[in-house]
């Protein structure tokens, strides 16, 4: 094919001609690597031109009539609300088993109603791969489409008996400062196939597991359900065999789920493939439930759940459906400043030509099946929505490119799923993104995501008026430290002990976390907010905790609908969840919180910042109960 020919190919389906430097200049991508990406989205190059002139078969875009808008509650023209935001793994408590599960989240709900919260934010709930559990990341999971086992209260099914032993167990579980995922599977796993084979028997006259709805549960499932079963069943047993637990590594006729020999798998484990649907049933039905409490506790959100941007290569989701997902490259972002290579997150995404196509799109069933228990979603990396960067197979970042992708369309799904299960969209939209991509969102009532520490500009920190009212406003997330870590510079001397910044950089970023403190203090105060005397680098604890209190008043007087109060801020955790750039040097994704749920309201921080956001942010109870049960009834 001439160059000429490819580039035109290359443009037709969607793949930019350039890619962002750090330095910030556009520059070309290769012709291998258009070739490459053509390849990963499934171009056969050999077939799509049209008499030597390189004119592409695509499918034509669909038409959109009109902006596209996500559903907004009609409480919000007239208040501002705020809520808990956690990890839900991390919760302790005196009676799960060493992670914390969908009980955890009942009383979680029922804790955050009393403390005046509309809404309780969770990590992604998607299912991992239970074969490999210390493959935990909540945003690399197997299936976006299904959930977290994990997540069962094991000990809330009926017909359960705690046994000594298993106590002694627990205990150790429990005591352990970080989540031990092997253990944790390996205990609840275990109890779950004691319950099984009796569990019908045993839940006739229990309403909230009834058979009947078991049975219904798999036939709306469908092949879906099945499929992710299937996935979960081969890939314990590929691991009993050595071959791993994600399907590249098995045997080449197990690789594909139209097979004859997973055929004939699946005939000879029939038991244990209705099992693992069971564990779905479960899981749904204990997450139903908790969406419920949250409810009747009075939230007028209630769950607000994270969408993770891809799914694992080798995973559930790309074994079952092949046929939608890009398998040759996987999700990156290009070079920037701080990660000068770019960055390879080994996510696999949806083909642009498939990921909205027809009336049960892929997109449409993986944003359905977070909103059906939420009433407000976020989407992680919201750029997807137009367009990704795709990094082909045996390429460096560097060797990657943006493809588009139908943005119209998506928010077209988007406003109609969201109005569907009356469930708000939010989108986070940092780093490299479009110019114009935030104004299109806002056009499609999709909520911004502001994180304090970036809502800066030349001048300093941006005053709270300044947010944009159509947006979730926060201290920190999952990938950052609390503000008092922030405050301190542990963040950045993080990066430098883990090798991801070299020394000279990391006393350049110390030297401007100097300038922003500066800048945050003059922010608050010119809010009118009280800050303790002495407060540098080397503040004390107490200290550290009315600065908390302030930004977080500051953050609630900002015109933003939403605030999402951190629990990690709450409790003054010294070990983050995440760092971002780490693997096997930090422990990501198991550190517990250092206070059991039955203790939380005797920190001095959880008092003292919900007491300010409902002084900020009151609430008309009367109004509240209203729409909590109006929302019940429409489930």
């Amino acid at each position: 094919m001439k160059p000429a020919e490819l580039d035109r190919l290359a443009q037709w389906y969607g793949i930019s001609p350039t890619r962002p430097s750090p330095d910030g200049r556009e520059v070309p991508i290769s012709r291998e690597t258009k070739r490459k990406i053509l390849s990963a989205l499934k171009v056969d190059l050999t077939a799509v031109v049209d008499h030597g002139r390189g004119k592409a078969r695509r499918e034509p875009k669909p038409a959109v009539e009109k902006i596209a808008m996500s559903y907004l509650p009609d409480f919000l023209s007239g208040t501002r609300i705020w809520g808990i935001s956690l990890q839900l793994y991390e919760l302790r408590s005196a009676r799960n088993w060493g992670i914390g599960d969908f009980e955890d989240l009942v009383v979680m709900a029922d804790l955050a109603g009393s403390l005046g919260a509309d809404f309780v934010g969770l990590n992604p709930l998607h299912a991992p791969f239970l074969a490999d559990p210390g493959r935990c990341s909540p945003y690399e999971p197997s299936s976006r489409q299904h959930l977290n086992p994990l997540y069962i209260a094991v000990d809330r099914l009926p017909g359960f008996i705690l046994s000594r032993e298993l106590e002694r167990k627990l205990e150790r579980l429990r005591r352990a400062d970080l989540v031990d995922y092997a253990q944790v599977a390996e205990v609840k796993l275990q109890a779950l196939r004691d319950l099984w084979p009796g569990w019908r028997v045993r839940s006739a006259v229990d309403k909230a597991y009834a058979p009947a709805d078991f049975d219904a549960f798999v036939a709306r499932g469908g092949d879906g359900l099945r499929r992710h079963a299937l996935f979960e069943c081969l890939s314990l047993s590929m691991v009993e065999r050595g071959a791993g637990a994600g399907w590249q590594a098995w045997p080449a006729d197990f690789q594909r789920a139209d097979s004859e020999a997973v055929a004939e798998f699946e005939r000879d484990h029939e038991d244990d493939v209705l099992f693992h649907m069971w564990l779905q049933w479960l899981a749904h039905r204990q997450m139903m439930q908790a969406a419920e409490r949250a409810l009747k506790a009075g939230m007028r959100i209630g769950l607000y759940l994270d969408l993770a941007v891809g799914e694992a290569v080798d995973g559930s989701a790309t074994w079952s459906e092949p046929e939608v997902y890009i398998s040759e490259a996987t999700i990156g972002s290009p070079p920037d400043p701080f990660a000068v290579d770019g960055q390879d997150w080994h996510l696999a995404g949806y083909l642009p030509s498939r990921i909205a196509s027809g009336k049960t799109s892929p997109f449409r069933r993986m944003v359905s099946a977070a909103m059906r228990y939420a009433g407000a979603i976020r989407i992680d990396h919201a750029p997807a929505l137009r367009r990704l960067f795709l990094v082909p197979l045996g390429s460096s970042a560097a060797g990657g490119g943006y493809v588009r992708y139908p943005q119209d369309r998506l928010l077209q799904i988007l406003a109609e799923t969201s109005a569907e299960h009356r469930c708000l969209v939010i989108g986070e939209a940092l780093g490299i993104i479009p110019e114009d991509l935030p104004d299109d969102l806002a056009a499609a009532r999709i909520l911004s995501y502001r994180i304090l520490s970036y809502e800066q500009d030349e001048g300093g920190f941006k005053p709270a008026d300044a947010y944009p009212v159509l947006a979730l406003a926060c201290i920190s997330t999952h990938d950052h430290q609390t503000l008092a870590g922030w405050w301190r510079g542990s963040d950045i001397q993080d990066r430098r002990e883990h090798g991801i910044v070299p020394t000279d950089l990391t006393e350049k970023h110390l030297e401007h976390r100097k300038r922003e403190r500066t800048s945050l203090k003059a922010a608050l105060r010119a809010a009118g907010l009280g800050l303790p005397q002495r407060l540098d680098a080397r503040a004390s604890r107490e200290a550290l905790r009315e600065l908390t209190v302030s930004a977080y008043r500051f953050i609630a007087r900002s015109p933003s609908l939403l605030v999402a109060v951190r629990l990690a801020d709450l409790t003054d955790e010294k070990s983050p969840t995440n760092i971002p750039g780490t693997s096997d040097s930090y422990p990501n994704w198991k550190p517990k919180l250092s206070i059991s749920l039955e203790d939380l309201m005797s920190s001095p921080l959880v008092k003292r910042v919900t007491a300010a956001m409902r002084e900020e942010r009151p609430q008309n109870r009367m109004a509240r109960e209203r729409i909590g049960s109006r929302r019940i009834l429409n489930r």
